[in-house]
């Protein structure tokens, strides 16, 4: 496995390597929703990126870059134990020199949700995805549905951008309990975590509405949020029933759809999010 701290480096070493190459973008700490996107691009490339790098383009001013957790020798052995290839890790400084100005705005995608909730957010996703795609040139590129508005808006900016990558939206990876696994679940305490399950609960609660033939969303975001609201260490940030592809809110679900919600426990703030259509069962 070779460690790449440079962009000129990684240029230089894609264009030499074995194609079909994939890539796994991370901001390390890696836990096993992340492995699970390493396993699949391994099984299906001759070459396998890993990018570890903390971007602090998508972090607001309040928020937890500072504290944001880090483990880059266990995600190093955790990476060369599922051989992977190559792993990315620059600097900030390296991906922002100085004099670095330009970003990618995906448009209308990326103001709902996460957009009005953390300003500049997927604007700082779109812009390190866009540089990440075009230092690594991947055939292939893995994300996770945990974060149900970032893969929309990769898919999107790939797509507008023409930027030529597979990219593949891989299911969210839970604990046992339901509780989809993040590296931000590392802040919380025990009694806490138990809370934390809350999200899927409530996902859950919203799916079985809708296979008893509930099809308002407002009977369904309501009935959610009364089961969140009866946690006392949970605090909404929104509740979302939306088109899958446009995540304009709808009013019946007729269409496939993306539930999805953000709520604060503690200091985490946690999102989750499921998707149902007809199909759903």
């Amino acid at each position: 496995m070779e460690l790449i701290t440079t962009v000129t480096a990684m240029v230089a070493l894609q264009a030499q390597a074995p194609r079909p190459l994939g890539l796994v973008p991370t901001m390390g700490f890696l836990h096993d929703g992340h492995i699970s996107l390493v396993r699949r691009a391994r099984q299906e490339n001759s070459t396998v990126v890993t990018s570890i790098f903390v971007n602090p383009t998508q972090f607001g001013p309040q928020e937890d870059l500072a504290n944001y957790p880090r483990s880059t020798e266990r995600d190093l052995e955790a990476l060369e134990k599922e051989g992977v290839d190559i792993v990315f890790m620059p600097s900030t400084g390296e991906m922002y020199p100085a004099g670095f100005e330009t970003h990618v705005d995906p448009g209308d995608i990326a103001i709902p949700l996460e957009g009005e909730a953390r300003p500049g957010h997927l604007i700082g996703v779109a812009t390190i995805v866009t540089k990440l795609f075009t230092i690594t040139r991947p055939n292939h590129a893995y994300f996770g549905q945990k974060d149900g508005q970032q893969a929309r808006v990769i898919q999107h900016i790939n797509t507008d951008l023409n930027l030529g990558v597979t990219v593949a939206i891989c299911p969210t990876v839970r604990e046992s309990d339901g509780l989809a696994m993040s590296s931000r679940n590392s802040y919380l305490n025990n009694a806490e975590r138990k809370s934390a399950t809350i999200l899927y609960r409530a996902l859950l609660h919203a799916k079985e509405l809708f296979n008893q033939g509930e099809r308002d969303t407002s009977n369904i975001r309501m009935a959610m949020i009364n089961l969140i609201e009866a946690e006392p260490t949970a605090y909404i940030d929104y509740v979302s029933i939306a088109n899958l592809e446009t995540l304009r809110e709808i009013k019946r679900i007729d269409q496939t759809t993306m539930i999805s919600l953000a709520v604060r426990i503690g200091e985490a703030r946690l999102i989750d999010n499921l998707i149902i259509s007809e199909m759903t069962e």
